[in-house]
């Protein structure tokens, strides 16, 4: 399989640093399995406005993607920034067209080692489309063709029905807690 997209990595930049330099060193840099538009540290000014910022996520970087990877660790669920991306990239506009949506459970992840997780504690705009179909979540694989597989499938749902979930009330702020409820 030689599909290539355009990759668009959201996580919690504190906890889960490692693991995305980790995913794009190996899947970007080294297997070439596909192409990166994710926010680098350090890239947009922490102390602009919370709109500014999304705006800037969504012209900059999520409007050249085509499939958007949550990575998955044990507080990702809490993180504005987290549910402001995957809200931006699951939105269809003129001239933001909508990417894929998946996830991937991290090996710092509670229930990682069972191969379980708990709905209440990962991202709810994640766990929505995962619901309808139009996301799917995965462990943390080291294999370049299993995760090129999981990205290209992702493309492939972006536009088939059932369309994304994206009725949520966005986050104005982090959240805290062991879990989220409905």
């Amino acid at each position: 399989m030689n599909n290539r997209h355009r990759v668009f990595v959201s996580y919690y930049h504190d906890e889960d640093q490692d693991y995305r330099e980790q995913f794009e060193g190996w899947f970007s840099d080294i297997y070439d399995i596909y192409v990166s538009e994710s926010v680098g540290m350090g890239e947009i000014e922490e102390n602009l406005p919370p709109e500014r910022i999304h705006q800037i996520i969504r012209e900059r970087y999520l409007r050249k993607s085509t499939v958007t990877v949550v990575l998955v660790g044990g507080h990702t669920w809490q993180r504005k920034f987290v549910d402001w991306e995957i809200g931006s990239s699951i939105r269809d506009t003129e001239f933001y067209p909508r990417s894929g949506l998946l996830g991937i459970l991290l090996p710092n992840y509670p229930g990682f080692s069972t191969n379980t997780y708990n709905p209440y504690t990962i991202p709810p705009r994640l766990h929505d489309n995962i619901e309808c179909c139009f996301a799917k979540i995965y462990r943390w694989s080291n294999n370049p063709s299993t995760v090129q597989e999981q990205i290209h499938e992702a493309f492939e749902r972006r536009n088939e029905d059932p369309p994304p979930i994206n009725s949520r009330d966005t986050f104005r702020r982090n959240r805290s807690g062991e879990r989220w409820y409905d």
